[in-house]
């Protein structure tokens, strides 16, 4: 009897074994092109390991339950909310296209003292009709960060007070990037010429458009001249942030981030260098969860390689702020409605970046329903107050709303007498929560209430049945909210005000009314 069983335990194991061979080589651990597969137990030098004193961990794209794939396709209709929000990069423009020749001839090279393994450079783009930008992407790229003008950047706030903004944007100068090419003729050239600037990367009405002066400065080496001190072998994007200490502003960038990242296929979330001389601000924690790690260019020391660098486009460049000059006609939707039944004018790609955020700080994003708390919903007032935000800011932040306190303690008496439900009103100081405070803060909310400002932005990160009230003074009549609200499919109810002073009972009555709206 024992040996009968024995033989069924060794028959078990082994169709497991079999079973599992099977799962594993038909599910490898990540797609990749052959551009990504350059990596090599003997050249494992990066600056992830030498910066953080610990191997390099690259985070898990999490589970969404509004991601839709963002693969390649050439029909996405021009300025469809697929070409705004998704994946309207359709056209593909490769500068120097991969060669596995040039990869095993250099294989094992070492100059130097540096490993030069799988050198073969390459370059491409994608460029965006509907949005006039392009995300460029490239392999066996050195950075330079000497021929980089800059301020160093990642400082405490309190070192750099009174540092112009001119000091932190980089300045580049020609060889700051350069890619390792085989071609004699193209050798001592640079990579772009001002006709492809002027068609894949216009200015447009940008007055300094980092990317593009990035991409003009790459210039084309032998491997002679490609030395390097340090390989990183992740895929790593390379950032230039626009007014940093914004929360509206830093959103744009995030899902530029987020967005190239998906286009570009990355099977992880990517490493970030911020190549700008930046000083350290609080929304570098929500930068930190979203990617796999951060460092300043200004950081390193000699000269770095990278063996997969992405340039997401600029903040500017993406549909949250083209919408603020334009008609972007699209309307939220859920992802399985749409995946059932496509519509061009309609988009669940901010629900999935949304998600994408929520998940970032290790909240649940598979939850359609707003949990009520033992007090009943929520009501998150979302407040303005006085902070230092960077170098050049007096700590005074302009009042939307004269009487914000005296809304505010209006709303919170009403709400202890209100019979029809007990409610829970949040006083959202956000200059005073961490960034995961505040996106639990919105995630939790059923009503989200505000004056016209920065910090409504995070209605990104909002439930799907969320719904937001703006109190809008005649001086900030701006559309940023109500066309987030609205390309994300939430309930917007604006209170327009004569000048800044808000009457109590007004902003009592309309939020009686969205409350009764929700059964409360």
């Amino acid at each position: 009897m024992n040996k009968k069983k024995l033989k069924i335990l060794v028959s078990l194991f082994a169709l497991n074994s079999v079973t599992l061979y099977f799962y594993f080589s038909s599910h490898p651990d990540h797609k990749s092109s052959p551009e990504n597969r350059f990596s090599s137990p003997e050249n494992h030098l990066n600056f992830h390991s030498s910066v953080a004193g610990k191997p390099p961990q690259s985070k898990p794209w999490p589970i969404l339950p509004s991601y839709l794939p963002w693969s390649q396709n050439r029909n996405v209709p021009w300025r469809s909310c697929e070409g705004y929000f998704g994946n309207g990069f359709t056209r593909k423009i490769d500068l120097i296209k991969y060669s596995p020749e040039t990869h095993r001839k250099f294989a094992g090279n070492t100059l130097y003292g540096t490993d030069r393994y799988g050198v073969g450079g390459w370059f491409r783009c994608y460029f965006s009709e509907t949005l006039q930008s392009s995300i460029c992407e490239g392999g066996g790229i050195r950075m330079n960060s000497e021929k980089i003008r800059m301020s160093k950047g990642g400082e405490k706030l309190e070192e750099v007070i009174g540092r112009g903004e001119e000091e932190e944007l980089p300045n580049f100068k020609n060889g700051a990037f350069e890619i390792m090419v085989n071609e004699r003729k193209k050798i001592g050239g640079k990579l772009v010429d001002e006709e492809f600037l002027n068609k894949y990367l216009p200015e447009g009405a940008i007055s300094k458009h980092t990317m593009r002066e990035l991409i003009d400065s790459i210039r084309l080496v032998s491997a002679n001249e490609f030395h390097c001190d340090k390989w990183i072998e992740e895929p790593t994007l390379l950032i230039t942030r626009f007014e940093y200490a914004n929360l509206f502003h830093t959103i744009t960038d995030w899902y530029s981030a987020y967005a190239a990242s998906r286009v570009t296929g990355l099977p992880s979330r990517p490493h970030l260098v911020f190549v700008d001389g930046h000083c350290e601000t609080q929304l570098e924690e929500t930068w930190r969860a979203l990617f796999s790690s951060l460092t300043y260019a200004k950081n390193f020391s000699g000269s770095v390689c990278f063996r997969h660098a992405i340039l997401s486009p600029l903040g500017y460049e993406t549909a949250l702020f083209r919408g603020l000059s334009e008609n972007i006609d699209c309307n939220g939707a859920s992802a399985h409605d749409l995946w059932q039944n496509p519509n061009d004018g309609k988009t669940a790609r901010l629900s999935e970046f949304g998600e994408m955020i929520r998940a970032a700080f290790g909240f649940p994003v598979d939850r359609q329903n707003i949990p009520r708390t033992v007090t009943g919903p929520n009501v998150l007032f979302v407040r303005r107050e006085d902070y230092l935000a960077h170098p050049r800011h007096g700590g005074k932040v302009q009042s939307r709303l004269s009487n914000e306190q005296e809304v505010f303690d209006s709303v919170k008496s009403w709400s202890l007498n209100h019979t029809e439900c007990k409610l829970n009103v949040i006083n959202g100081l956000f200059a005073h929560m961490s960034m995961k405070e505040q996106v639990r803060a919105i995630q939790d909310a059923s009503v989200i209430v505000g004056a016209h400002g920065a910090g409504l932005t995070h209605i990104v990160s909002a439930a799907p049945k969320a719904i937001i009230l703006e109190i809008i003074s005649s001086e900030y009549r701006r559309p940023h909210f109500a066309l987030i609200a609205q390309w994300k499919g939430l309930g917007y109810h604006p209170i327009y005000l004569e000048g800044s002073y808000a009457d109590p009972p007004v902003v009592i009555d309309k939020l009686s009314s969205i409350l009764k709206s929700l059964g409360c």
